[in-house]
């Protein structure tokens, strides 16, 4: 049997899980209503409760230190220029910043709960500085302004401090204290060559921070570094990336997860003994670690292929574990859900490339096959839920989800082999993994089609013009049609952070005329599906809609569905019902109706 893309579409998720500081409940967002909102669950027993009532979508929730007041971010229309709210708890909402026209990240709040901080683009559209905002006068100060992007992480434990962020590009940055009384800052993590320094937490006396790096290394590992001195000194090592650091209230424990190829692992790290603990999950990536007020629990989000997304305990000292929600249950889907095989194929320089396969239950003779490429392109596709892969599945589809070139999670050298001129080499990894479908996958070689969302939907754009005659159909959703229009069209802020990736209009404006999609349409063979968000800062809708023209100009078959209240993302649950029955449709037409198993 087959059900449609609706049942997919309705298993919700949860995610970002904060203990009430006495440690009784725990608030999330959840979709449930169609919509990210905030919901609390009460650890005794019960069902969840909804807390916001907005008509837009929430972003984050979190307490301010030393309190029970809860703070939110929210933005409209998927439009990603946060707004700071207070949520009280009635489900009304105190304005913190209101500024609709910018954007606002959250730093967090002093020890003692009286101010918090923020970012925020406000003085240039370009560079982002860094605010403290009196909770009681509602007061904002800024306190740092740099010709570039800077974050506030976190207060020091004495007050006195903010650490503080700059971002170098995507893959690089710098943590550094900022002096509040003297606006002076101590950069900590200077560096040659590219590092990124993430999830920093401060020891109990301040005097050092615990971070995942990956300073002179391949893959980020475990480091503290001693504030005054600024030495860093390795706590854990692995030949795979560690992710996700948090630290316990007593700040005896950190918490933390090995990346092993797409799966997480979690890991415990005692800090006075120096000893590693594990525990045992079901498949899937763990991520948004958070302790309870009493460092004896933990809670974490768990997301598989088989195991939607859902909040879980973890018992430091048992290692017992317990599901918390169970708003991703929804029987109907879960008999149907199918979990990937991890693959890996030859690429056209030897290069060994990792792939995550699905294969349709009890399907008999040759596969129809969906290539779905990941967006980034720093990035990783992991073995977790997605609705519209599994719904393939269910009709019969194969699903293949590459890593390709270029993808994070393999390794510092992995992740630049795609960088400007070498970019159309990760084209080429697509190539070779037509050819292990073909031979090893099982598929159809008439019935290949490819798919791709962000900077993967360039990479279906570049396939579809470069390598034609490999595709059956091609969904593109928000992708970069041209380089050279993206860059002088995207959200000024990111246009510098994109340009290590894929290079300068001055420095490389011919490479991109001789490789973007928009000017080889002509060579397009297979019929091609495009979808955007009118609201889109990241990849601008006119990236989709000059595609979308010069393909209906050729007579060239092209379908185009365009959301007036999305933006890069689709968060609506309307919008993505009809975004993704689309796609079935689509691809049903195009590559035909596949044989649907009997179950």
């Amino acid at each position: 049997m087959t059900i449609g893309i609706q049942p997919f579409l309705h298993v919700r998720t949860a995610k970002k899980p904060i203990y009430h500081p006495d440690g009784t409940r725990i608030s999330f967002i959840t979709d449930n209503t169609g919509l990210p909102q905030v919901w609390e669950l009460s650890l005794n027993g019960g069902w969840p409760s909804q807390n916001s009532f907005t008509e837009e979508r929430i972003m984050f929730v979190s307490y301010i230190a030393g309190t029970v007041k809860r703070i939110i971010g929210m933005d409209a229309g998927v439009n990603e220029k946060q707004q700071l709210f207070l949520l009280n708890d009635d489900g009304t909402l105190v304005p913190l910043t209101d500024s609709p026209e910018h954007i606002h990240h959250y730093g967090g709040s002093s020890p003692d709960g009286s101010w918090i901080a923020w970012a925020s683009n406000r003085r240039n559209a370009a560079q982002f500085d860094i605010y403290i905002q009196n909770l009681e006068t509602l007061e904002c100060k800024k306190i740092f302004e740099g010709d570039g992007m800077y974050h506030a992480v976190k207060w020091s434990p004495d007050g006195q401090s903010l650490l503080i962020d700059r971002v170098n590009t995507n893959l690089d940055n710098d943590l550094g204290l900022l002096n509040l009384e003297s606006g002076e800052v101590s950069w900590l993590t200077v560096h040659e060559g590219e590092a990124k320094f993430e999830n920093p937490e401060f020891s109990k006396d301040g005097k050092a921070i615990y971070v995942l790096t990956n300073k002179d290394r391949e893959f980020t590992a475990l480091a503290a570094i001693t504030v005054e001195t600024k030495e860093l000194a390795w706590l854990d090592e692995r030949e795979w990336d560690l992710e996700g650091l948090a630290i316990s209230k007593d700040k005896s424990v950190l918490a933390y997860t090995v990346n092993e190829g797409g799966i997480s692992k979690g890991v415990l790290y005692h800090l006075e003994a120096g000893s590693i603990e594990t525990w045992e999950t079901p498949a899937g990536v763990i991520t948004e670690l958070s302790f309870s007020p009493d460092s004896k629990k933990l809670a974490y989000v768990l997301n598989g292929a088989t195991q939607p997304s859902d909040i879980w305990e973890l018992e430091i000292e048992s290692k017992n574990t317990r599901r918390l929600t169970f708003v991703s249950s929804l029987p109907v889907v879960e008999e149907q859900l199918i979990a990937p095989e991890l693959i890996t194929f030859t690429s056209f320089d030897g290069l060994e490339v990792p792939a995550f396969y699905y294969r349709p239950k009890n399907a008999e003779g040759k596969l129809p096959v969906v290539v779905f490429v990941h967006g980034g392109p720093e990035s990783q596709i992991r073995a977790v839920y997605n609705p519209f892969l599994q719904y393939f599945l269910s009709r019969g589809y194969a699903v293949c989800t590459p890593n390709v070139r270029g993808s994070t999670g393999y390794g510092k050298s992995y992740s630049h082999l795609d960088d400007v001129r070498k970019r159309m080499d990760s084209v080429k990894d697509l190539v070779a993994l037509v050819d292990w479908l073909k031979e090893e996958g099982n598929a159809d070689p008439d019935k290949i089609a490819i798919m791709g969302r962000s900077y993967g939907g360039f990479m279906v754009l570049a396939a579809i013009t470069h390598y034609p005659k490999l595709w059956a159909a091609a969904i593109d959703i928000v992708g970069i049609s041209s380089f050279r229009t993206f860059l002088e069209n995207t959200s000024v802020w990111r246009r510098k952070l994109r340009e290590a990736e894929y290079g300068s209009i001055e420095a490389d404006g011919d490479f991109f005329d001789e490789i973007d999609p928009l000017y080889r349409t002509k060579d397009i063979e297979c019929p091609v599906m495009m979808l955007h968000g009118a609201n889109d800062p990241r990849v601008p809708i006119e990236e989709t809609e000059q595609m979308v023209n010069e393909l209906k100009a050729r007579n060239h078959p092209v379908q185009y569905i365009r959301f007036e209240d999305e933006g890069h993302f689709f968060v609506k649950l309307k919008n993505n019902i009809t975004a993704y029955t689309g796609v079935a449709d689509f691809l049903d037409e195009h590559i035909g109706k596949a044989a649907t198993a009997v179950m």
